[in-house]
């Protein structure tokens, strides 16, 4: 078996991530054109404090993860790190990538001097628990809500929403 190669994503894996991404969330709303999918590529690569941090075996890109970790003046102005978008492709899974992949995540985050990192998932199955506690993630410490974004009728950002 080849080894795991943990590494930052480079540019040219934009294509490999967003076959992942196809695995992660099958239903998800369409990209945009290629040309602003490119364009945020190149902003979450330039971003401060974001890692897009990847797992390759033989030179295939099987797992992922977003590191981002942020400022803070709390905790002593120690930052805190949030790990999201984290997936293995179907073929790989169940190989220990996924965790190897989260605990290099944490590593930066604790090179880092971060407090805390937090992760969250919707997936409510057994399994899914069970392995984000096995990679060190507490569900019973902190609780955590969430808001979706209202639903958008119009995406064009050069003009402002319709009235209803």
């Amino acid at each position: 078996m080849s080894p795991l190669i943990l590494s930052e994503l480079a540019d040219h894996d934009l294509d490999a991530l967003l076959g992942l991404y196809a695995e992660l969330h099958p239903a998800d709303a369409p990209l945009p054109a290629r040309h602003d999918v490119e364009a945020i590529w190149q902003q979450m690569r330039a971003a401060t404090g974001l890692q897009l941090l990847g797992g390759f075996v033989d030179e295939a890109l099987v797992v992922s993860c977003t590191l981002a970790i942020t400022p803070n003046l709390t905790r002593g102005g120690r930052p805190y790190a949030l790990i999201e978008n984290v997936v293995t492709t179907a073929s790989q899974r169940r190989k220990g990538y996924a965790k190897a992949l989260l605990e290099h995540a944490k590593a930066l985050a604790w090179q880092a001097r971060c407090y805390k990192v937090m992760l969250m998932t919707s997936r409510q199955d057994a399994a899914t628990r069970a392995f984000y506690e096995s990679a060190g993630f507490d569900a019973h410490t902190k609780q955590a809500y969430y808001a979706a974004a209202p639903a958008q009728h119009d995406l064009n950002p050069s003009r402002p929403p319709a009235r209803e």
